[in-house]
């Protein structure tokens, strides 16, 4: 799938590649589309993944992907000038004895510029920051540009064609096996809703008190099961949650976090009929599922971290704070089309009847109508002979269930 005719040679695979992630979920996900296009312009090459943290868990049944390597680095605590440098000159050394043909630096840091120039990495492609001396092709970030689009933009500078931009995940059966057993204890005619409580940026939380009466609402008027799965801080606030519903509601809230890893996360997620949020690594594993979301927006920018081509609403306060910097910088330049104002809202202007509306036009079905019954499927992959497989499903009263009958698809 090449642009331009002289890259055929190079796209046969000649020496392996290094594609560097960040350790956030969210943005590890939507590596999938780059990840889908590298492989199809370097279809004999081996691609390996260094990521630091636990975001390579939610990558572990993609196919694109020949191994992953950790990124270690000293604890935060411990992380002076000189251990960073120590730390970075030996991981550079692991990467320097595998050979790498070129890199392509998701990661848009000084540290991952720096690595890959140690490694002596000959092609290091990557966004034109700070570290761009260190590239040896600098790829400008456009203004307004998804997050999806921004990665993608790595291979079109290059010249490679980009294919339809999908959105794609895989669960495995045995991931759906292990979850099976929670799932079949929430009752089959009520539909099930996972709520992503929390961030890593703080500044990306909603009030608990509106979660509260949401959660009531949801349990209460539309009839759903709710679901909490996530670090420590989801598991904290779904307690402090619960703590404040009368018992029949509270019976309806569900924390699965201590029974569910984050690599069988996505199995628990294909099986939910709405995910509502605040932006987080947990709204873009139900995008690449095709689960319907709901995400919370705040000080962050819907167009470059929206939901990825899946049904979503944002719910965003019309009352954006703008800095001087930003609004000269419009007032000089030429701006693009943006599909949302640009513009930081706070989440203490977003208001419960907001989600709850959003939620109407997308969670199926109403409390007291009859269950309806369609059909729709999730990819899985299976591990041990590398097939992809159809689970043909049957959605009864807005969810999933397994209709046992499979289809192979090479």
């Amino acid at each position: 799938m090449l642009d331009q005719p002289h890259l055929t040679a190079a796209a046969t695979g000649q020496g392996p590649i290094l594609v560097v992630c960040t350790r956030y979920i969210g943005d590890t996900l939507l590596a999938i589309p780059f990840l889908r296009n590298l492989r199809s312009a370097y279809p004999q090459a081996r691609i390996d993944v260094l990521t630091e943290g636990t975001a390579h868990a939610v990558l572990a049944n993609c196919p694109y992907i020949d191994e992953f390597i950790d990124w270690t680095r000293p604890a935060r605590a411990r992380r002076g000038p000189g251990a960073a440098l120590v730390a970075l000159r030996r991981q550079a050394a692991v990467l320097r004895s595998r050979g790498y043909a070129r890199a392509y630096l998701l990661k848009p840091s000084l540290s991952a510029a720096l690595l890959a120039k140690l490694a002596r990495i000959p092609h290091r492609i990557g966004f034109a920051t700070e570290c761009r001396p260190l590239l040896t092709r600098a790829v400008p970030r456009r203004r307004g540009r998804h997050q999806v689009d921004a990665y993608l933009d790595l291979l079109r500078a290059e010249g490679f064609a980009i294919d339809d931009r999908r959105n794609e995940n895989w669960v495995p059966p045995a991931a759906a096996a292990r979850v099976e057993p929670l799932v079949a204890r929430l009752p089959l005619v009520r539909p099930r809703v996972f709520i992503a409580l929390r961030s890593t940026d703080a500044r990306r939380h909603w009030p608990l008190d509106r979660w509260i009466r949401l959660v009531h609402w949801l349990v209460s008027a539309r009839g759903c099961e709710v679901v909490v799965c996530g670090g420590p801080a989801d598991t904290m606030a779904c307690s402090r949650i619960v703590s404040q519903l009368d018992a029949i509601t509270a019976a309806h809230v569900h924390d699965l976090s201590a029974r569910v890893s984050l690599q069988d996360s996505g199995a628990l997620m294909a099986r939910m009929d709405l995910c509502i949020g605040v932006d987080s690594g947990f709204v873009h594993l139900a995008a690449s599922l095709g689960v319907p979301v709901v995400v919370l927006v705040g000080p962050t920018d819907p167009n470059q971290w929206c939901p990825w081509m899946a049904r979503s609403v944002v719910t965003r306060s019309s009352r954006l704070r703008r800095g001087i910097v930003g609004r000269i910088l419009d007032a000089v330049r030429r701006q693009p089309e943006l599909r949302w104002p640009s513009g930081k809202a706070s989440m203490d202007d977003l208001q419960v009847d907001d989600v709850r509306t959003a939620v109407d036009g997308l969670l199926p079905g109403r409390p007291g109508q009859a269950p309806r019954v369609s059909t729709g499927g999730v990819k899985t992959i299976d591990l041990r002979d590398g097939k992809y497989h159809y689970a043909v499903l049957a959605r009864t009263a807005g969810r999933v269930e397994p209709s046992g009958l499979s289809v192979a698809a090479g």
